[in-house]
Formats: structure tokens, C-alpha cells, sequence
């Protein structure tokens, strides 16, 4: 079983309706380790969610009528085998392998503004193991990398002309789901005489921003040598 951390997830005992003399245990790990158990005849349900340093802690629950064990906000924590011994008329053993995948951060996409013959872009993550970074331009795949190990920071290149038309999007994804970015073309891929103006624009505030720092400073430098002179 295969979901996504943050997740609610329910494992099924198979049971339709608990029996006065069933008697059921729910395990975890290799070790077998007691997280919760049903008493039909004491009619008594025990959540052991204080085990294993605490990371049940909260998180079970257990359908009366039918045994099923539910993890709320599943982490990479409680990725392991589920085992289930169900005593009463008869005996049964069922064993889950659960699989608890990382949620995915949302891909960025910057622009290297030192190019201006074109637009050089690039798609980046952080962080990530065992997934697969794409370029899509609509439906077609451009290019992708993958990775295996965790990785500080992951990128994709990509580079596109000038007032270019075509959609173009930035996937993300695992074995299990995905995160996508959209490129905003209009807002990315600017020409260089548009950046130009930006830039001459911050030059100017920023130099306006001195010019009245430094005016300040004069003002009250000749202020405080008056009252030095009075």
C-alpha cells in the first residue's frame, strides 16, 4: 500500500461485524511491536500509541464494529509491515506493506538574466530522493533528469526564444504523485532592452534612496554644529 505522508490511511480486518469471542491484534514491524488491541468479550478496545519512542502518539484509531485500524497523518515514520492475528472461531494472519512516500515541494522556475540573446531558464528542487525532474512543452517531454540518493538541489535547464506561444511546464514526480509548475512566459522571458529599463529604474532609486540619506546626514551634522557654536 502505497500513500502519500499527511495521508489518512485505514487497514481492513476483513471482519464484517466484530464477534463476542474474537480477540484481535494489530502489530508493527519486524519486531511485532503491540500498537492495539480488541477484546470482543471484554467489549474493550487498548491503543498502545506510546510505543516505539511515541510516533503512534495520537495518530490510531480503531473501528469498533470491525476491527480496522486507522493512522491518521501518516509519516515517513510509519513506512513498515502491519500484521493483524484475528482469534476466535478460527485463527487468521494478514500482513500490510505500507509505504509512506514524502509529499513533493512545488518545482521553481528562475531565469538566468545574464543571457539576453535568449531566455536561458532553469527548474530547480530541493531536497528531493528517488524522483524525476521534467520539462514538458504541452504534451511533449522535452528532457528529464532523475535521482535515486537525496540531493540538495536538483535542476533542469531549459531555454526558449522570445514571445514564444507554446505552454510549457515543470513535473516533478515519484512512483506515487507529482508536483507541477507552469512557466509564465510574459513574466519570465522579458527582452533585454524591458530588463534594461528595470534595472536603469532600480539604479535610480537606489541612488535616490543615498542622494536623501546623505542630505539628512548634512542637515543634521550642520544643525548639531550650531547648537555646538550657541
Amino acid at each position: 500500500m502505497s500513500v502519500i505522508e499527511g495521508d489518512s490511511v485505514t487497514l481492513q480486518s476483513n471482519i464484517t461485524k466484530l464477534q463476542t469471542d474474537d480477540l484481535i491484534l494489530w502489530q508493527f514491524g519486524l519486531n511485532k511491536t503491540l500498537i492495539a488491541r480488541i477484546n470482543g468479550v471484554a467489549k474493550d478496545i487498548s491503543i498502545y500509541d506510546d510505543v516505539l519512542d511515541g510516533r503512534f502518539r495520537d495518530r490510531l484509531q480503531v473501528k469498533n464494529q470491525t476491527g480496522d485500524l486507522i493512522i491518521t497523518d501518516i509519516t515517513t515514520q510509519h513506512t513498515g509491515l502491519y500484521n493483524i492475528i484475528i482469534s476466535g472461531k478460527q485463527k487468521i494472519s494478514y500482513v500490510f506493506n505500507v509505504i509512506v512516500y514524502a509529499r513533493l515541494p512545488v518545482p521553481v522556475i528562475s531565469r538566468n538574466f545574464l543571457q539576453c540573446s535568449n531566455c536561458s531558464l532553469l527548474c530547480s528542487v530541493l531536497n528531493v530522493r528517488d524522483v524525476s525532474l521534467s520539462w514538458y512543452k504541452g504534451n511533449s517531454l522535452l528532457s528529464i533528469i532523475s535521482v535515486s540518493d537525496l540531493n540538495i538541489r536538483l535542476s533542469l535547464p531549459l531555454e526558449v526564444e522570445y514571445q514564444d506561444n507554446n505552454t510549457y511546464r515543470c513535473v516533478l514526480n515519484n512512483t506515487n504523485t507529482n508536483q507541477t509548475q507552469h512557466l509564465n512566459i510574459t513574466h519570465l522571458c522579458q527582452t533585454c532592452s524591458a530588463l534594461t529599463i528595470i534595472l536603469i529604474c532600480c539604479a535610480i532609486g537606489s541612488l535616490m534612496v543615498v542622494a536623501l540619506v546623505l542630505i539628512c546626514c548634512i542637515c543634521r551634522k550642520r544643525k548639531n554644529t550650531k547648537q555646538q557654536g550657541k
